[in-house]
């Protein structure tokens, strides 16, 4: 397991990769690569947010562990995709960086959408997907000690990340269909997207009203017990 021992490099890590790289890469991929290449993208984000991940703990065995964690979170979330209508996936992915922190909610996220788009098919769209569940689970993680202490304030963040993750991928749709950003497309895909903006952040809610109690609880007995 990769351990990042200089905390400068790991703080530049935590800083550029969520903000800088991945986001220049998702617009890259969308604009600059043929169709079939889009899997390059793809692949490169999913290593920079291993990287990122890596920069979150000082010590190996700490860093596998939680590893092992945040592939089951992922499975999880895999999984979850498949249920029709509303899924969990988001609240899955904010609940593990309620506990294990941002850089592996970021993680979990990313990388479930790369895995299940292997079944859903996968596209120069998938980059934006793996942007915005990661940025929703690094947030979740920044956010975490008031998120947890605060249903409500928990219970509004899911709804808030769902329309955030219509936002980020209404930018690739009018990337997609422009071939360029242009604001009023961008206003235009946001008011067509209502009806799945709602169902996300509908989704969002109902699943951390089932899920965050008990599998927090779960997540806070392993930490302990493991030391994570």
């Amino acid at each position: 397991m990769l351990v990042i021992k200089s905390r400068g490099l790991r703080n530049g890590i935590k800083a550029a990769v969520p903000f800088i790289v991945i986001p220049a890469l998702a617009v890259l991929g969308s604009m600059a690569f043929a169709r079939k290449r889009h899997i390059i993208i793809s692949l490169a984000i999913a290593v920079f947010a291993l990287l990122l991940f890596a920069a979150g703990f000082e010590k190996k065995t700490t860093g596998t562990r939680r590893m092992v964690i945040v592939s089951v979170m992922t499975a999880l979330c895999f999984a979850g995709r498949f249920i029709p209508f509303l899924k969990p996936m988001t609240a899955l992915t904010i609940i593990t960086a309620l506990y294990l922190g941002g850089e592996a909610g970021f993680l979990v996220g990313a990388m479930s959408a790369l895995l299940s788009n292997f079944y859903f098919g996968q596209g120069p769209w998938t980059a934006f997907q793996m942007l915005a569940w990661g940025m929703i689970g690094l947030f979740a993680g920044i956010f975490s000690e008031p998120l947890r202490k605060n249903r409500v304030l928990l219970l509004a963040y899911g709804a808030v990340a769902g329309v955030a993750y219509s936002f980020i991928m209404d930018i690739w749709t009018v990337l997609w269909y422009a071939e360029g950003f242009k604001w009023d497309l961008y206003f235009a895909a946001l008011g067509t997207a209502i009806p799945y903006t709602v169902s996300y952040a509908v989704s969002n809610v109902l699943f951390l009203v089932l899920l965050a109690r008990p599998f927090g609880e779960k997540l806070e007995r392993i930490k302990i017990k493991y030391g994570v």
